[in-house]
């Protein structure tokens, strides 16, 4: 068999919906050159509040009509937006109305899918029985839009452990959620409004996220306790800086985002093993750009200890190597799908085995890649680009999602067996 007869392509795309929005703070002032008082905010505010009350009536049913066919509560999203700048409007506002008004002058709605949806990440869904034939499993997908700013959106579905794969409609809502505690280092948030998980969308809210929160690569973690937990990595960028970030406690409406520490914390493309090796965290992570890492913690946050152990050596894979998502334990070892970047930048999608009692031992790697750009996927958002952020394994098969050109998703599935039989040792 050749590699690249490993996976076979289903039919199920995931293409980027512009209809799919957001609604997100907006923010203005005057350029430095022309700063001064009274601000543009405090101009706004007044201009508003001069208007005669029957103008601010007809503008509140206009706003609604529109606003309210696309958003659940967006009256309590305007009123809360209003609470977070009224300090900066120098007027007072008595009326809901008007705070309703002041709220939405002071938002935006967002297409947060517009360009792109794509980088996909997958895990199962919680209880579950693992003799079922068929399994539920959380999507996670990278949405870009206006500015290249990323967010992550969610799907559910279903998949036969075969060729049969259904992602469950998305909801026509988006929620993003809001900061309900911001502790050094740590924030909790929520998303109350969400009545689907595919209507949460993790947008940037940090200065840390100013510019994107980027290929989310989630794993089902269990801990030495036995307590299950969905605990995610993703590379916050704030246009000059990219680090890695920790999301966990996935559900619907509450989780934790929390930044990474230690020397190999500030880099892109990190994946947390799904359990403890030797009583201690593990990842897999590109901490030099070029070579795969191997990195271990006492402390799930802190990331100081790591060692590099395997590198480029195929002409696909020869300007770099990362992950394509957390490894995933089988009996044989651990199996780490990789990306390898070649000539004119083409990414394509490899595996690995590493020891599962020595990770940092390799036992296996594919000389050529299982999933590349065709000839008919070689344009998109980026050309020549194919990825992942994770895949999912139920009894020996596996489910690959992928993304095409950086702007849609895919779906192939094949064999534990066949891969394993393409590697070489």
């Amino acid at each position: 068999m050749l590699a690249a007869d490993v996976f076979t392509k289903l039919d199920v795309e995931l293409k980027p919906d512009p209809s799919r929005t957001v609604i997100r703070p907006f923010s203005f002032g005057y350029p430095s050159a022309f700063d001064r008082k009274p601000t543009r905010s405090q101009d706004v505010a007044r201009r508003v509040m001069e208007l005669d009350t029957a103008t601010r009536d007809r503008m509140l049913k206009l706003l609604q009509a529109a606003m309210k066919e696309r958003h659940r509560n967006v009256d309590g999203v305007f009123l809360r937006r209003f609470e977070e700048v009224k300090g900066e409007l120098g007027v007072e506002v008595a009326d809901e109305r008007d705070r309703l008004l002041l709220g939405a002058y002071f938002s935006q709605e967002y297409a947060f899918e517009s360009a792109a949806l794509f980088n996909p990440s997958i895990v199962t869904l919680p209880d579950q029985d693992p003799d079922d034939d068929t399994i539920r499993f959380l999507l996670s997908l990278r949405g870009v839009g206006e500015g290249h700013i990323s967010s992550v959106t969610f799907r559910t579905g279903t998949w036969d452990a075969g060729t049969g794969l259904v992602v469950d409609p998305a909801s026509s809502q988006g929620v993003p959620p809001r900061i309900d505690s911001d502790n050094e280092g740590w924030v909790r948030m929520r998303a109350d409004d969400s009545e689907d998980v595919s209507e949460t969308v993790i947008f940037p809210i940090l200065p840390s996220q100013r510019h994107g929160v980027e290929d989310l690569r989630l794993t089902r973690f269990t801990d030495h306790d036995g307590v299950e937990s969905v605990i995610g990595t993703y590379t916050a960028f704030d246009g000059n800086v990219a680090r890695c970030e920790m999301l966990r406690g996935i559900n619907q409406q509450s989780f934790e985002m929390r930044a990474l520490a230690g020397a190999f914390a500030g880099y892109k493309g990190m994946a947390l093993f799904p359990r403890r090796l030797d009583g201690r965290f593990a990842m897999i992570g590109r901490q030099d750009s070029v070579n795969l890492w191997l990195l271990y913690s006492d402390d799930l946050y802190t990331w100081d200890e790591g060692m590099r152990i395997l590198g480029p050596k195929y002409p696909w894979e020869f300007v770099q190597i990362g992950n394509c998502g957390s490894p995933i334990e089988i009996d044989e070892g651990w199996l780490v799908f990789t990306h390898g970047v070649g000539m004119v930048r083409g990414y394509c999608v490899g595996a690995c085995l590493l020891d599962k009692e020595n990770p940092a031992k390799v036992l296996g790697r594919t000389p050529s890649p299982l999933l590349f750009p065709s000839n008919e996927q070689r344009g998109g958002y980026v050309p020549n680009v194919t990825y992942s952020c994770g895949a999912l394994l139920h009894k020996r098969r596996i489910l690959l999602p992928y993304a095409i050109g950086d702007e849609y998703t895919a779906f192939a599935t094949g064999t534990v067996d066949d891969l394993l039989s393409v590697m070489e040792r």
